[in-house]
């Protein structure tokens, strides 16, 4: 009988091979690495250029991740219905309407514009992940499916390293005479990454993808054909309730941004947040209480291992994000010795490199452990590498935030991975639901940044740190979760 380690990745039925399908899908990885690379240094550009607290540059992070949270279901709806080939075609159309108006943007010079620009090109990629993650798992073997999402990701992590390199070049450029030019330029990288993704749509459009379904498997003591007891567990409850505090957190949050859009006004933003957040839980619960037991016996949501996979996504993105967005802040104000904004940004694309080399590294260590006791070691790691940023120990605390970068990589596809297992037909609706989740990458980074603006940059860690706690808490209960004692996804 072959071994984990000795049958190929992308072994199909009769022999058939899905190298070709993967290596293609892989390259949207790269795409979204290199446009989220970017992302990540330009909230210093608009810091300085629009003179932004670090609270209000977070609003860059917002306009993102609110692109994940409003198309993730659509998305995850249209892939249903036009398959995996679809879903990326008509994601890289989208990515390319956002890369093209960045043009007026540049011409309208308001902070709105750009923030428009950056929800749109996230609205294209919310497609490609729904439908890409949920892909890469098929692709081969179902007990490896941890790993061909890990190693599809590097590419996203070769993408995050050049990314820093062009907003380094187009962000933070100067004229003969030292002065800034990047409100002029920002747009030509955008406009670079709308050329290219509608050649990719003719290419994908060509290709030959099969849209293949996994098989839905069900733990042997589970007494419905969906996986739920008669009675739902508190468990089960419990983290649907759970969902919905985050789910009325996330509209609050976009009440919020409507409220503020022009103003930035952060206090009026705290203000409605807090009401349309109570106010959104309070009909829910109304609305769904009486359904609670139908709803925890749902197909997906009467999963626990599903159900906590979009909270742990939540809040690894949340990590991730505030991180990445405060890089370039946390080196220019903590370092041990000056560095500039340039230099700065350089430095993230090492970072990345970091990034990267867990992502590689992990898809090999991923063969060899099981993905969830990986994914909890690596957030109990993570939480350790904060809380050495948040004591302030010089450069202890500078090579953990590039330490940090390391244990992350493997977090989102790992998630990813452990939350659509089993899952069979239901899998890209799980799919939708769960990059919907990131939209912990909007609303956290503002509550770092008020952190940061407050008591400093190192002390604004202790955010991640929360949050990597999480992860970890949700990595070593997975078993638990889907209950099993040896889940399928283990010598991945």
């Amino acid at each position: 009988m072959s071994t984990p380690t000795s049958r190929s990745l992308f072994a199909g039925p009769g022999g058939r091979s899905y190298a070709v399908p993967f290596a293609l899908v892989s390259s949207l990885f790269l795409l979204w690495g290199f446009c989220n690379g970017m992302i990540d240094v330009m909230d210093k550009h608009f810091q300085d250029e629009l003179h932004l607290t670090l609270a209000q540059s977070a609003w860059v992070q917002f306009a993102h991740y609110l692109g994940y949270f409003l198309m993730a279901l659509p998305a995850g709806w249209l892939a249903s219905r036009i398959g995996y080939k679809g879903g990326i075609v008509a994601g890289l159309l989208m990515v390319a309407v956002g890369g093209f108006w960045f043009i007026p943007a540049a011409y309208i010079a308001e902070f709105w514009a750009f923030l428009l620009g950056v929800c749109l090109i996230a609205s294209g990629l919310t497609f490609l992940e729904t439908v890409a993650n949920p892909y890469t798992t098929v692709l081969g073997p179902k007990d490896l499916g941890a790993t061909r999402i890990n190693l599809a990701q590097s590419c996203n992590g070769v993408g995050w390293i050049l990314g820093p390199i062009a907003g380094r070049f187009f962000f933070y450029s100067t004229d003969a005479e030292g002065k800034s030019t990047g409100a002029e330029t920002l747009w030509i990288p955008y406009v670079a990454v709308a050329i290219v993704v509608l050649i990719l749509a003719v290419v994908f459009s060509r290709a030959n993808l099969p849209d293949i379904v996994a098989e839905e498997t069900t733990p042997a003591d589970n007494e419905s054909a969906h996986g739920a007891a008669s009675k739902p567990s508190s468990a089960t409850t419990l983290l649907f309730w759970f969902n919905l505090v985050v789910l009325s957190a996330s509209i609050g949050m976009i009440a919020a941004a409507i409220a503020t859009v022009r103003s930035l006004d952060e206090q009026l933003a705290l203000k409605v947040f807090g009401v349309t957040t109570a106010l959104v839980l309070a009909g829910s619960t109304a609305v769904l209480l009486p359904r609670r037991q139908a709803l925890a016996q749902s197909g997906l949501w009467g999963r626990p291992h599903f159900s906590a996979a979009t909270l742990a996504q939540f809040f690894y993105v949340a990590a991730q994000s505030g991180i990445f967005a405060y890089f370039i802040n946390y080196i220019t104000s903590q370092a041990p010795v000056a560095i500039s904004n340039q230099t700065a940004a350089l430095l993230a694309s090492v970072a990345f490199g970091c990034f990267l080399g867990g992502r590689v590294i992990g898809a090999a260590v991923l063969r060899k452990l099981r993905a969830h006791t990986l994914l909890g070691l690596y957030g109990l790691l993570n939480a350790f590498m904060c809380l050495l940023v948040v004591l302030g120990l010089g450069w202890v605390s500078f090579i953990a935030v590039f330490a940090s970068y390391f244990f992350m990589s493997i977090m989102f596809p790992t998630i990813f991975a452990l939350g659509i297992h089993g899952l069979g037909t239901h899998a890209k609706r799980a799919s939708a639901f769960i990059v919907m989740a990131i939209m912990g990458g909007a609303i956290v980074p503002k509550l770092m940044g008020s952190v940061g603006d407050h008591h400093g940059m190192a002390r604004a860690f202790i955010v991640p740190l929360v949050c990597f706690l999480f992860v970890a808490a949700y990595g070593y209960a997975w078993a638990r979760l889907r209950g099993e004692t040896t889940p399928a996804p283990a010598a991945s």
